[in-house]
C-alpha cells in the first residue's frame, strides 16, 4: 500500500507543479512580446519587414509564403481574420525561435508573468533611459549593460524598409536584453539575435 500511496503522490506533484503558472523569463514567445507585437502591424500594414526583423534572411522565403495566405485568409471573415492572424503570428515565432536555436511550444497569452528583470529591459528601451533597472541588477552589471544599451538606443531609429538596419537594432537589442536578464548571448550567422 505504501508504494501505491507513494507513486499517488508523485503523480499529484506532477499534476501540481504542471498546472501552477510558469514565469516566462524570455518573452518572444508571448503575446505581449515585442516580435508578436510587431507580427500585428506586419500583418495590419502589408509591410512584411516589421516581421522579417526578428528572423534570419534565409528564413524569408518560408514566412512570406504564410504571411501572403494569412493577409488573403483575414479579408473573409471576422473568425477567419482570427485563425489567420493565429496561424502566421505562430509561425512567425517558431520561425524566430528556430533562428536562435530555441525551442518553441506556442504563444503564450498576453499577461504571462515575466521576470522583473525582462520587464525593465523593455521599459528602460522605451524610455531610452536605464533607470528601471536600478535595483534589479547589482552596480557593476548596471555598467556593463549601459553599452549594450547604449548601441541598442544608438540603432533605434531605422527605417523599416532597411531590414539590414533592422536587424542591427534587433541584434543590439537582444544582447542588452539577454545581459539584463543575466544571460551572456551569442548568437553569430550574418547577425545575431534572440529571446
Amino acid at each position: 500500500m505504501g508504494i501505491v500511496l507513494f507513486a499517488g503522490m508523485i503523480i499529484l506533484i506532477g499534476l501540481i507543479l504542471a498546472l501552477m503558472p510558469r514565469k516566462a523569463s524570455a518573452h518572444c514567445d508571448t503575446m505581449d512580446g515585442p516580435a508578436v507585437k510587431d507580427g500585428k502591424v506586419a500583418l495590419e500594414t502589408g509591410n512584411i519587414n516589421y516581421a522579417y526583423k526578428w528572423i534570419f534572411e534565409e528564413y524569408e522565403e518560408e514566412l512570406k509564403g504564410i504571411f501572403d495566405l494569412s493577409r488573403k485568409v483575414r479579408t473573409l471573415s471576422t473568425e477567419a481574420q482570427e485563425v489567420a492572424d493565429r496561424w502566421f503570428l505562430e509561425n512567425f515565432v517558431r520561425i524566430h525561435r528556430a533562428g536562435e536555436g530555441a525551442s518553441y511550444d506556442g504563444l503564450k497569452p498576453s499577461g504571462t508573468v515575466l521576470d522583473p528583470k525582462v520587464v525593465a529591459a523593455d521599459e528602460s528601451i522605451e524610455k531610452g533611459n536605464m533607470s528601471s533597472l536600478k535595483g534589479l541588477v547589482t552596480e557593476e552589471e548596471y555598467h556593463a549593460l549601459e553599452e549594450k544599451f547604449n548601441k541598442a538606443i544608438a540603432l533605434k531609429s531605422f527605417d523599416i524598409n532597411d531590414v539590414k538596419a533592422a536587424r542591427a537594432y534587433v541584434e543590439a537589442y537582444v544582447t542588452f536584453f539577454k545581459m539584463a536578464e543575466g544571460e551572456e548571448h551569442s548568437h553569430h550567422h550574418g547577425h545575431a539575435h534572440g529571446h
